[in-house]
C-alpha cells in the first residue's frame, strides 16, 4: 500500500463538488515516471454530467503528457472500501496493465488491495479492435 497515494487521495477527496449525494470520493494515481495526480468526484444537478475522482486523475495525467499509471489509490468516507464504478474501470484499464495494484481507502484506515485486473477482468481493450474488421 502506498501511503502517499492514500493521502493524496485523501486531500483532494476534501475538494470534492458532491452538494446533492454528499459523497466525498478522492482519488490519486502514480504515473510511470513516479508523479502523482489527483482528482475529485464532481456532482451536475444534471446527474449523469458529474465527473468521478478516478476520471478527474486520469485527465489531469493524461493534460500533463504521461499516459502510463503505475498504481491508484481510491478514497471515499464509507464503512467499507469502494471500488471504482464500471466506467472508471474500463478508464483505469485503459492506462494501466492488469497487474497495477488498486489500494481501496476510508478515512478511517481501512483498506482493500486488489488491481485493475481483479476490478475488470476481461477488460476490453485495443486488441479488441485489432481482431474485429
Amino acid at each position: 500500500m502506498s501511503d502517499d497515494l492514500i493521502e493524496a487521495a485523501r486531500k483532494v477527496r476534501e475538494n470534492a463538488h458532491a452538494p446533492y449525494s454528499n459523497y466525498f470520493v478522492g482519488a490519486a494515481i502514480r504515473s510511470d515516471g513516479g508523479t502523482i495526480y489527483v482528482g475529485c468526484n464532481v456532482e451536475n444537478v444534471a446527474y449523469p454530467e458529474g465527473t468521478c475522482a478516478e476520471a478527474g486523475a486520469i485527465a489531469a495525467m493524461c493534460a500533463a503528457g504521461d499516459r502510463t499509471i503505475q498504481e491508484v489509490a481510491v478514497i471515499a468516507g464509507s464503512d467499507a472500501p469502494v471500488p471504482p464504478c464500471g466506467g472508471c474501470r474500463q478508464k483505469l484499464a485503459e492506462f494501466a496493465n492488469g497487474d497495477v495494484k488498486v489500494t481501496l481507502a476510508t478515512l478511517t484506515g481501512v483498506t482493500k488491495t486488489t488491481t485493475v485486473a481483479d476490478l475488470l477482468p476481461g477488460a476490453f481493450g485495443r486488441g479488441h479492435l485489432d481482431s474485429g474488421s
